[in-house]
């Protein structure tokens, strides 16, 4: 296709007013939905707003791989979104996206096989994910991204070393599995992309900066490849501006390309238009309601509805109601618009839940104005985390799901024991590493103290008191983690015993890159709360993306994929993109099952 072609906008959306005045009365006959999707009393009329095979609820990876998909399989197709934005969590994120097997990594040299991926995903997530909903994530991904790669801008690269979760169960890969979206051209969106959902943390001005770059990003001041790769990424930018072309890597990268996708595709993207419910007849899902333009009215789905409207993370009543307290929206990165409205239009509509107590979630600091999700600052050497009684409670470098886990299950019972907890670091960790965006050396900003998001001290002890926490098992915790920094030995927490604990650290520190003590002045520590990218339970669906009644049914026309669905990962977290990946294979799966019905 030319480029000139790939600038083309969309097809657009005919207004409200046009499509009650252009059609006829043919457009005010009623649309049978029965009040509360699923239940049979209340009927309410309703204008009809257009007609497609597949509608599709949510912009992000699984919905827009979901359209892209069945749009290539010859259906028309129809994408509505709630926010003003498209792109939803996924714009936002880092975008690693886990797919053993992918033509990607087995191109890079990486020694996977399908045996390898079955085994490991088999001992990561355990019996209570079916069989073949994990078979066919395995199988359907590597033919996703081969699919994507062909109908999309998009490419990618293999995040060499960053390993799998768990690479020391069988069939885990200490080099890792996980790939990201390569740089794109933003202007291949032309006037759309003014409406990408913005990222959670902006790259620096000037640069170009992918997700495995900050791994080095972070040690620049220590580590001469760390030099190098900011040398790097400021000559992407500046070889990027030179060209006239507006860079975009991680999220903004992903969800570009999939959109250029929609553009060629012909598939229209109605943004601003939250879905109300779904039509159901005669126990089959044939449509949604959705309000747009400050009107609600039908869309049909002639052959299915394809949820993939993400998680609940900012729904309070729903995280009361399924989550462990204390839980808050306001702890969540996830997109602020993902309040839970597929999963609850699929209850309506019969669908079983599940995992709905769970999410993806991870150590976060709650900043003021948005959390910060902690990846390299609980892992790089010289901190640790201690809980309410001064002392330490989990391997700090673990998977970061696996540590809001401790936290949660070692504070029930004993409420505000574990959460929140705080990590602490001393100066010799500040004046080398980046924290967040703030350079080494750099102050923090006042409105984290003024926030009680961050404290300092010059001694154990004012900083025991600062965080309120006991002195005497404070001074105990750090003279015991200290030893064991200068042994390179946690025999406590085993801290250092696995690849990936080595991913976000100091190659330079020895004799464990992830251990060093905790002993100049003046000391800081950070709030740490159980914070997430999103909830990770939902509808629950087959191998198929079908959703499911309570009895195993399917619900006819009715499919689910990413955090409106329950997760293919369950209660674990296989690797760097485990949320995309299935996200994107069940989009595509769901189209497909659709396509060949």
């Amino acid at each position: 296709m030319s480029a000139s072609a790939s600038r083309t906008p969309p097809a657009s959306r005919p207004s409200r007013r046009a499509v009650l005045a252009g059609t006829g009365a043919g457009v005010l006959a009623a649309a049978a939905l029965p009040s509360g999707g699923a239940r049979a009393d209340g009927v309410r009329a309703w204008p009809r707003l257009g007609e497609y095979d597949v509608v599709v609820v949510g912009s992000g990876a699984a919905g827009m791989t979901a359209a892209l998909t069945a749009a290539k399989r010859g259906l028309s197709v129809l994408v509505v979104e709630k926010a003003p934005a498209f792109g939803g969590s996924a714009a936002r994120s880092g975008a690693g996206i886990w797919l053993p097997n992918n033509s990607v990594i087995l191109a890079a040299g990486v020694p996977d096989t399908p045996q390898k991926a079955a085994a490991y995903l088999s001992a990561v997530v355990g019996p209570e994910v079916p069989a073949d909903r994990q078979a066919a994530f395995l199988a359907n991904g590597p033919r996703m991204l081969d699919f994507v790669m062909a109908n999309s801008p998009l490419r990618f690269r293999f995040m060499e070393g960053y390993s799998d979760y768990y690479p020391d169960l069988p069939g885990g890969l200490p080099n890792g599995r996980s790939i990201e979206p390569d740089q794109i051209d933003g202007n291949v969106l032309g006037g759309e992309l003014a409406r990408l959902n913005p990222a959670y943390m902006p790259v620096p001005a000037g640069m170009v900066v992918f997700s495995q770059d900050y791994k080095w990003l972070n040690l620049a001041a220590v580590s001469a490849r760390g030099l190098a790769v900011s040398a790097e990424c400021l000559a992407r930018g500046t070889a990027a501006a030179l060209r006239g072309e507006k860079p975009l890597t991680m999220g903004q990268a992903l969800a570009a390309g999939l959109r250029a996708g929609l553009q060629r595709a012909g598939v229209p993207v109605w943004l601003n238009s939250p879905l109300v419910d779904l039509v159901q007849e005669n126990g089959s899902v044939t449509g949604v309601v959705v309000e747009t333009e400050g009107a609600r009215g039908v869309v049909r789905a002639r052959k299915g509805v394809i949820v993939g409207s993400g998680g609940f993370e900012h729904n309070a009543a729903m995280r009361a109601q399924y989550q462990q307290q204390p839980i808050g929206t306001q702890w969540s990165v996830g997109a602020k618009e993902n309040t839970g409205d597929g999963i609850l239009a699929g209850q309506r509509a019969g669908a079983a839940l599940a995992l709905m107590e769970d999410a993806w979630w991870g150590p976060s600091i709650p900043l003021p104005g948005e959390p910060y999700f902690c990846l390299a600052e609980r892992t790089l050497p010289g901190g640790l985390i201690v809980n309410a009684n001064g002392t330490r409670f989990v391997n700090e470098a673990a998977p970061y799901s696996d540590v809001v886990h401790v936290m949660y299950e070692k504070d029930r019972g004993a409420v505000g024991s574990h959460i929140p907890a705080w990590l602490i670091v001393d100066q010799n960790y500040r004046n080398k590493y980046l924290f967040k965006d703030v350079l080494p050396t750099l102050p923090f900003p006042d409105s984290w103290y003024q926030a009680g998001a961050a404290v300092k001290a010059w001694t154990w002890d004012a900083l025991a008191g600062r965080i309120g926490v006991p002195a005497g098992a404070l001074r105990a915790t750090l003279s015991r983690f200290n030893a064991q920094a200068v042994s390179g030995t946690d025999s406590d927490f085993h801290r250092g015993d696995t690849a990936y604990d080595h991913y976000y650290t100091d190659p330079n520190v020895l004799p464990n890159s992830c251990l060093a003590p905790v002993w100049v002045p003046p000391f800081h520590a950070f709030r740490i709360v159980p914070g997430d990218l999103g909830t990770k339970g939902g509808i629950v669906t087959d191998a198929r993306a079908r959703a499911l009644r309570a009895d195993g049914s399917a619900i006819r026309g009715l499919y689910a994929a990413g955090n409106a669905s329950a997760a293919v990962m369950g209660h674990s977290y296989a690797g760097a993109g485990s949320t995309i990946g299935p996200a994107m294979t069940f989009g595509y799966v769901a189209a497909n099952d659709i396509a060949d019905g």
